[in-house]
C-alpha cells in the first residue's frame, strides 16, 4: 500500500481511504458481519483512512465502524467523520452530534472532523457566527479532535472563498476525470495543495457511473489501448496520477472491489501515467464532452448570479442526466441547490438579467439554458418539497 504525508502535520496517510457510505448491505440494511470483516481486512492490507459521516446508511454508518475497529483496530487507523451544518441552529445542537458520533464511534477522539458538504461561503459564515469553529479549536487544542476540515460540493469560487478563510488541515472535494472543471476544479484541488493541506478526494467514480455507465465510444477506447484495465483502474490511476492528492476514497461495497483498489494503491505513483495514457484521456473527455448538452467547463466567471443561481451547478446535474443517464441526478440537484445550501440556488431563480452572458467565455447562451434546466429538473412540487426540507434541517 503506497501512502502520502499530510503536510500539516506528518500524518502517513494510505492513498486508498475507505469510504463508509456504501457498505455491504442486506434485507435493507447494513450487513453487519461482512461489514465489518471488510473493514478488517482492509487495514489488514494497509488501508489506514475511514471516513464516516453522520447520516451515512440512516444513522449506521459510524456505529458499525465503531464496531469493526473495537478490539485494537482503532489505533491503527485514522477516523475521520463529519458535522452536518444543516441540522445546527445553535452550538449545543453541534456539541450533542458530537457526543454522539464520539459514542457511536467507541472512541474519545477523531483524528479528522469535518464540517459536511459546504455549497457557498455564507454557509461557513453561519457557522462561524454559532461558534462552531472557535469551539472546534477548543476540541483540537484539547486533543479531543486532531485536525479539522471540509467537505465541498459547490462550485469553484466559492471553493477558492472558504479553503483560504480558515487555516485547514484538509478538505474533501468531488474530483475525477470528469470533474476536473467542475466544483472545486483542478486549480481548487491545486489552490488546496499550495495552502499546506492534505487533499482527500471523493466520488472517484462518480457513485460507480464511470465504470457502469460509460458510453460505448469511451469504453472501446479506453479497452483499445489496454484490453486488461478496467475503467476503475483507468479512472483512479488518473486521479493517483495528481501529486496533490493525499487520499483518495473509494465506497468499497464487497471484497472484488477491495482487491482490486489495494492492488492499484500498490503501484499508482503520482505523475507516472505515460503521454499515451494521458492522451487516451483526452479522447475519452472529448467524447464525454461531446455528449454533453452544455459546454460549461464549470470556470465560474458567470458567478456571482445577482439572483442567487449557481449556474455551473445547474448546467452539471442537467450534463449529468444526459451524459450518465444517471437517474438520481435530480435528487441531488434539489439536495445540492435547494436544500442544504444557506439560500437556494437552483434555475428557476433567474430573472434573465443576462450579467452572466456577458462574461462567460464559451459564450453559452445562459439565460436560455437555465429554462431549459428548470423546466426538466423542476416540478411543480419542487419548490414545496424544498419549503419542507428547509423547514425540517432548520434552514431559513
Amino acid at each position: 500500500m503506497l501512502t502520502r504525508v499530510n503536510p500539516k502535520n506528518g500524518d502517513e496517510l494510505s492513498i486508498l481511504g475507505f469510504g463508509c457510505m456504501r457498505l455491504p448491505t442486506k434485507n435493507m440494511g447494513v450487513d453487519e458481519p461482512r461489514a465489518i470483516a471488510l473493514i478488517r481486512d482492509a487495514i489488514k492490507k494497509g488501508v489506514n483512512y475511514f471516513d464516516t459521516a453522520y447520516f451515512y446508511h440512516r444513522g449506521k454508518s459510524e456505529s458499525l465502524l465503531g464496531k469493526a475497529l473495537a478490539g485494537g483496530y482503532r489505533e491503527k487507523v485514522k477516523v475521520a467523520t463529519k458535522l452536518p451544518p444543516f441540522q445546527l441552529s445553535k452550538l449545543d445542537g453541534a456539541k450533542k452530534i458530537f457526543a454522539t458520533q464520539l459514542e457511536r464511534l467507541q472512541t474519545n477522539y477523531l483524528d479528522y472532523y469535518l464540517l459536511h458538504m459546504l455549497t457557498d461561503r455564507a454557509g461557513f459564515d453561519r457557522l462561524v457566527g454559532l461558534g462552531v469553529m472557535e469551539w472546534l479549536e477548543e476540541l483540537k487544542a484539547q486533543g479531543t479532535i486532531k485536525n479539522i476540515g471540509f467537505s465541498f460540493h459547490g462550485g469553484k469560487a466559492e471553493f477558492e472563498s472558504i479553503v483560504t478563510a480558515y487555516p485547514w488541515d484538509c478538505c474533501q472535494i468531488q474530483y475525477n476525470y470528469m470533474d476536473e472543471n467542475n466544483q472545486a476544479t483542478k486549480s481548487g484541488l491545486q489552490l488546496a495543495a499550495n495552502l499546506g493541506m492534505a487533499v482527500i478526494v471523493m466520488e472517484p467514480l462518480r457513485g460507480g457511473k464511470l465504470v457502469t455507465h460509460l458510453p460505448a465510444e469511451v469504453k472501446k477506447t479506453f479497452s483499445g489501448y489496454d484490453p486488461e484495465r478496467t475503467p476503475t483502474e483507468w479512472a483512479l490511476r488518473w486521479i493517483w496520477n495528481h501529486p496533490e492528492v493525499t487520499v483518495v476514497l473509494s465506497g468499497m461495497s464487497d471484497e472484488q472491489q477491495l482487491e482490486e483498489n489495494v492492488r492499484l494503491a500498490g503501484e499508482a505513483t503520482a505523475n507516472s501515467l505515460s503521454k499515451e495514457e494521458l492522451q487516451v484521456f483526452e479522447h475519452v473527455k472529448k467524447v464525454m464532452h461531446e455528449k454533453t448538452k452544455i459546454p460549461c467547463t464549470g470556470c465560474g466567471y458567470c458567478m456571482p448570479c445577482p439572483s442567487g443561481v449557481d449556474i455551473p451547478g445547474c448546467f452539471s446535474c442537467y450534463n449529468d442526466k444526459y451524459l450518465m443517464e444517471d437517474k438520481s441526478v435530480r435528487f441531488r440537484y434539489l439536495q445540492t441547490l435547494g436544500v442544504t445550501s444557506v439560500k437556494p440556488s437552483f434555475a428557476s431563480q433567474c430573472k434573465a438579467c443576462g450579467k452572466c452572458e456577458s462574461h462567460c467565455p464559451q459564450q453559452i447562451s445562459i439565460r436560455d439554458q437555465l429554462n431549459k434546466v428548470s423546466k426538466e429538473m423542476e416540478g411543480g412540487i419542487y419548490k414545496p418539497v424544498i419549503w419542507i426540507a428547509r423547514k425540517f434541517m432548520k434552514l431559513s
